[in-house]
């Protein structure tokens, strides 16, 4: 990548400069986007009535940390450790409460427990990384393979399993290398098998839901879910099974997982837009100008990771979809200045959502990380 290295560098000074401030801002907050005035929200404040998932909860709360200890790695100051443990410490509350609890607990706690685990050596992250962990593994449904989506919502969703969690595999991963427990590894195999035969279409597209028979196994179909439609390309699906993918085969060497997320990477790359703006779905209305640059990063970072398992003479073409994407975010999608506490703007967070193009604080995570992976500073927490 050094043929980009001088442009990382640009934004990496850029990033430096914005986060010194908005990290001493909120460094006691869990944030997830901001509000009218650029001000972050913070999903751990007791004094707001949160839904049982939305609080502590929430899904996202571990970015923060992971953005605190991006850049521990990259500067090596100390307060950003600690900045990232005020949200490790806070989200052990959840496992007190333990109803809220869901599938997401590997993005809450990778990018916190695991990541300080691995940085520092600290032994109570290690044990707050194992109990998520078992936790995860305890929504695996035998029969079918799969890992449960979420609890009980309105409808009846104890047989749906979606692309988002190729990522959460992460903390099975982890939990049999520190363990040397396969159980774990084949856990994460056997959802990752699931997904790799009924999520990713010919053509390298992905569905975002599948609802299986949870008593059989039986698939069941296919939902449309944060996506335009059944049998549309949610981009953010895309990015989550791209690097998810990629992840699998890092931690299992299994070659039929890197295929898989080589064929969507592909899928990606012949519709990608000229500008490097990502929509929120691959296949909306060209007249629809919905945006989601949280998508865009994902994507953006699932084709930095690829590239770098992919022989010397095809990674090319996936370092410069990359680099379109990023700079499209660097230059007109991203905020340096000190009027609004995140960097990345035009998020969505669901095609049929009322409501598009805010921040999200798992955006600046990923738009981070991918431009620290140009430069190939720090390790990958995943």
């Amino acid at each position: 990548m050094q043929r980009y290295e001088e442009w990382a560098d640009t934004i990496i000074e850029k990033i430096r400069g914005k986060m010194e401030w908005v990290s001493e801002k909120n460094k006691n907050k869990i944030p997830y986007r901001t509000d009218g005035n650029g001000d972050y929200d913070d999903r751990s404040d007791p004094a707001k009535e949160w839904r049982i998932d939305d609080g502590l909860n929430w899904w996202t709360n571990g970015f923060w940390g992971g953005i605190m200890w991006l850049l521990y790695q990259d500067t090596g100051e100390q307060r950003y450790a600690e900045i990232a443990r005020v949200s490790e410490q806070k989200m052990e509350q959840c496992f007190r409460d333990f109803y809220g609890l869901h599938h997401d607990v590997g993005f809450m706690f990778v990018p916190t427990a695991v990541a300080d685990y691995r940085l520092t050596g600290n032994p109570g992250s290690r044990r707050t990384a194992m109990h998520a962990a078992n936790l995860l593994a305890g929504r695996f449904n035998p029969v079918g393979k799969f890992i449960r989506a979420w609890n009980d919502l309105e409808e009846d969703t104890r047989g749906w399993a979606i692309i988002d969690c190729m990522f959460n595999l992460s903390l099975l991963y982890w939990a049999s290398e520190e363990s040397k427990d396969p159980r774990f590894r084949q856990i994460a195999m056997m959802h990752a098998d699931t997904v790799q035969k009924n999520f990713i279409r010919p053509d390298g597209s992905v569905c975002h839901i599948v609802e299986f028979d949870p008593e059989t196994g039986r698939m069941l179909r296919s939902l449309g879910g944060q996506g335009c439609c059944e049998g549309s390309a949610w981009t953010r699906g895309q990015g989550w099974a791209l690097y998810g993918f990629t992840i699998s085969y890092l931690h299992t060497g299994k070659q039929e997982y890197l295929d898989t997320a080589k064929r969507v990477a592909d899928y990606c790359l012949t519709h990608i837009p000229e500008s490097g703006i990502i929509p929120v779905d691959f296949c909306q209305p060209p007249q629809l100008a919905y945006e989601d640059s949280c998508g865009a990063c994902v994507i953006a970072g699932g084709l930095l990771e690829l590239a770098k398992n992919l022989p010397e003479g095809e990674r090319e073409k996936y370092e410069d979809a990359a680099i379109k994407i990023l700079r499209a975010i660097a230059d007109s999608r991203a905020d340096f200045g000190e009027t609004c506490d995140a960097i990345v703007l035009n998020c969505s967070g669901a095609y049929h959502s009322p409501e598009h193009h805010f921040t999200m604080s798992y955006a600046d995570y990923y738009f981070i990380e991918a431009v620290y992976k140009v430069k190939g500073t720090g390790s990958l927490l995943w």
